[in-house]
């Protein structure tokens, strides 16, 4: 048995008010404040979930919808870059029309109670021609990001045009803009950074946060800008051959260390991640401000050279990392996925030919998403909405609470012996974190722990009453002395989800962990009775132990609280744990399990599910007076423990194989093409076209007159593959193992009538100089399409009778 002590500082002061230039439009009913440690909102802390989502990524007739599904997966925040090149690639011809319509989006941001950052740049990197710079702005200066009069001249300008956009949407008129972002990755030139806002300002904009990226050592002008902080599981901007890199390793451990160095590397110089540097190393002193951050990776892109593959796990196990170092705002990058706008002149992707280390594809910008570049549902989407949910109910008391590390803490980032722990506390009660994953490199199980919490203000805990093994891969938040109308819950081994009101009692959801048994442990004082599904009740020092419990749907323990409240803890399975939903759903807050996509249309009073199964399924809690009625389609009723479930029988199977002929085999693959710091490079356009293979899909008529929510899904091998509708390039991918996945709805279809979809994939040669995860031995370097699938992920809209 091995008992981990953690000894909880005695409390803090109270923090700085006031001492910071941040202030919210004169009346707001809820206005934001900043102060040392957290954010407030109406007086009361705030803990934002922002989420990125280019607008002009993405066909603007489904922002709505996808908007949506970021609401319904805890994101409360939608930021976006407003891209100059997308909006005036031609000079004085600057266009805010269709997918680049920058008011709707926001307007739709403000429609469905979400809040919005507009990231105005002007230089925005994101993987974009220039870092977002229109050519002609270039052309114009020798001093591009600097107080240069022929560079402030157009920008200017640009933000004029994007205050008028905004205008009426800020927080005095109601609206939903509750920060701006200044520049990006703009770490030595602060007097610049201060120009920049006083250009916005002037311009017109406004809101009450100002904000800029603080990574890579950066130097801001004073306290005029709130700094955001950041940290990726993988990169794509590091050298092929490099390994992991260890500024990306160290987001795995716990620690009140704000910066990352690594981020942007590739574009500014950057010291050793073990360099001594400090937590308030930003150039803003951390006792100053609250950690706060806008860009964890929600994924990430692939360039030629490198092309990292993240999955859903390394996504959670960084989120809830963060918050249990100390984040005070969850902000991700890249939240929903995206495709580059075709350019009128050039293509718009990062590229070696703009004189960047990194060569982009010219349209995916999926960058592994949550919610992919199709609007898939990805199983790192359900990874964070279950962070978010609990963040959503208990981020008001999480917000305030201190970091504090164990005694015995990691030796250095390649400690992979040491168990990761730390705990979010007000001194008498918080939350315990552990994080027992990391990439690439498993972590080992922890046989025999148990945890102590040495409270300044209150008796220690020592958790559980057994000792647990902490399997490799967990990682999980545990409450501490957690109060529940009435009831106080003095430990779990489970994870705080959300709660509900359902059947008179106050039901708080916990989900499990794999491999660790739930145990409950009540405070006897504020129980007057208990009663279990499954497991043991058994009185402990002045605590009701509840073990053994099966977790499940029908997993209640149910709690007659001292004070007459009636509570119920709900335990879940890992797996339904993550297809909990919550929101407003025909009248009420409600409960819905299900595995696919769903979203909450308040103003239609309907729930939506998205979803490619035969006969989709959800659950809900409490269950509607009204059954569910779906437009179509009949809707079977069944008991799924304290649930009541739904099936829609929907008919037809939605996944059938798709045909593809070989048209040509490839030839020889081309040889490695050095690009910027001598990285490989996209082979040049006659070299592809004379090696690649060629296949054609021909694409079913049915699939032709209904497209939406069709993808073709593709498994292939190769170095890169492109789509062409006729001539025109309509997908294109880098090999990382990942599938391939093409939205029929983004294709011309009198042009696939006519001629099909033509696939082209390159092999790649031997001596590549390119990173590609996962891949053992000679065949993955053949062009090849292995296998393909139409996948039609239809849309029920489920309303009440």
């Amino acid at each position: 048995m091995v008992t981990h002590l953690l000894r909880v500082p005695p409390p803090a002061a109270p923090p700085l008010t006031g001492h910071l230039p941040f202030t919210d439009a004169p009346g707001v009913p809820d206005p934001i404040e900043v102060t040392s440690r957290w954010l407030t909102r109406g007086g009361r802390p705030w803990f934002p979930v922002s989420g990125e989502f280019h607008y002009s990524r993405y066909p603007n007739g489904a922002w709505e919808e996808e908007l949506l599904k970021m609401k319904a997966g805890g994101v409360s925040t939608v930021a976006s870059y407003v891209i100059w090149i997308h909006h005036e690639e031609v000079e004085g011809r600057v266009r805010f029309d269709g997918d680049r319509d920058l008011r709707r989006f926001a307007g739709l941001c403000a429609r469905h109670g979400l809040d919005f950052i507009p990231r105005i740049g002007p230089w925005s990197h994101a993987e974009v021609r220039n870092g977002g710079l229109p050519d002609w702005v270039l052309a114009r200066t020798r001093a591009p990001r600097t107080d240069d009069p022929a560079y402030l001249s157009p920008v200017r300008a640009w933000f004029t045009e994007i205050a008028g956009q905004l205008r009426g949407l800020e927080r005095a008129s109601g609206g939903p803009i509750v920060a701006i972002q200044i520049e990006n990755e703009l770490y030595d030139r602060p007097g610049h950074l201060r120009t920049l806002k006083r250009l916005a300002q002037e311009a017109g904009l406004s809101a009450p946060l100002w904000t800029s990226t603080a990574w890579g050592g950066v130097r801001l002008p004073g306290e005029e800008l709130l700094p955001l902080y950041g940290g990726y599981p993988e990169a794509f901007w590091t050298e092929a051959d490099g390994g992991w890199p260890d500024t990306c390793r160290k987001h795995f451990f716990f620690t009140h260390q704000r910066d990352d160095e690594g981020i942007g590397a590739d574009l500014r110089p950057t010291r050793r991640p073990d360099a001594g540097a400090s937590a308030d190393d930003a150039g803003a002193s951390a006792d100053r401000f609250p950690w706060a951050t806008c860009e964890l990776g929600g994924g990430m892109a692939a360039a030629y050279h490198r092309r990292p593959r993240v999955e859903a796990a390394d996504i959670g196990a960084l989120g809830l990392t963060k918050i249990g170092c100390g984040s005070v705002w969850q902000g991700y990058y890249m939240f929903h996925g995206g495709t580059n706008p075709p350019g009128e002149l050039t293509s718009l992707q990062e590229s070696h030919a703009t004189g960047y280390p990194n060569d982009l594809p010219v349209l995916t910008y999926d960058f592994q998403a949550p919610l992919g570049e199709y609007g898939q549902v990805r199983p790192s989407y359900h990874e964070l909405r279950l962070q978010h949910l609990l963040l959503a109910d208990l981020g008001h008391r999480i917000a305030p609470m201190r970091s504090a590390l164990p005694e015995q803490s990691p030796t250095g980032q390649h400690d992979r012996d040491t168990l990761r722990w730390a705990v979010r506390t007000d001194g008498a009660s918080g939350f315990l974190f552990v994080t027992n994953h990391q990439p690439h490199e498993p972590l080992p199980d922890h046989p025999g722990t148990a945890f102590t919490v040495d409270f300044p203000l209150a008796p220690s805990l020592t958790l559980p009453s057994t000792p647990v093994t902490v399997p490799s891969g967990a990682y999980f938040c545990w409450p501490l002395r957690l109060d529940v109308a009435g009831l106080r819950l003095d430990w779990a081994t489970a994870q705080p989800v959300c709660t509900v009101q359902a059947d008179g009692r106050t039901v708080l959801v916990l989900a499990a962990t794999d491999g660790i048994t739930p145990e409950l442990a009540l405070d006897a004082d504020t129980v007057a009775s208990v009663a279990v599904p499954s497991g043991e009740i058994t009185p402990v020092a002045g605590r009701v132990l509840v073990g053994g419990v099966r977790p499940g749907t029908d997993a209640l323990v149910e709690v007659e609280a001292a004070d007459g409240s009636r509570v119920g803890l709900l335990v879940l399975d890992a797996a339904t744990a993550r297809s909990v939903y919550r929101g407003p759903a025909w009248g009420a807050e409600r409960l819905v399990l299900c595995g696919d996509g769903v979203v909450f249309d308040e103003g239609r009073d309907e729930v939506r599910l998205h979803s490619p199964a035969v006969e989709p399924s959800f659950a809900v809690l409490p269950a509607p007076d009204a059954a569910p009625v779906v437009e179509g389609a009949r809707v079977r009723q069944t008991a799924d423990g304290v649930f009541t479930r739904y099936t829609i029988e929907a008919g037809p199977p939605a996944t059938t194989t798709a045909t593809v002929t070989s048209v040509r085999p490839s030839g020889r693959a081309p040889g490695p093409v050095t690009g910027v710091r001598g990285r490989a490079g996209v082979p040049r356009e006659e070299d592809i076209d004379a090696a690649a293979a060629e296949y054609r899909v021909d694409v079913p008529e049915d699939l032709l007159r209904d497209p939406s929510g069709v993808l073709l899904r593709l498994r292939w091998t190769g170095d890169l593959a492109r789509a062409y509708a006729g001539d025109v390039l309509v997908a294109d991918q880098f090999s990382s193992g990942r599938v391939w996945d093409i939205g029929l709805d983004r294709l011309p279809a009198g042009a696939l009538r006519t001629h099909g979809l033509r696939l082209q994939v390159l092999p790649l040669a031997r001596d590549a100089p390119v990173h590609v995860p996962g891949q053992t031995g000679e065949a993955w370097r053949e062009a090849r399409v292995l296998d393909a699938a139409w996948v039609v992920t239809r849309r029920w809209s489920v309303r009440t009778g």
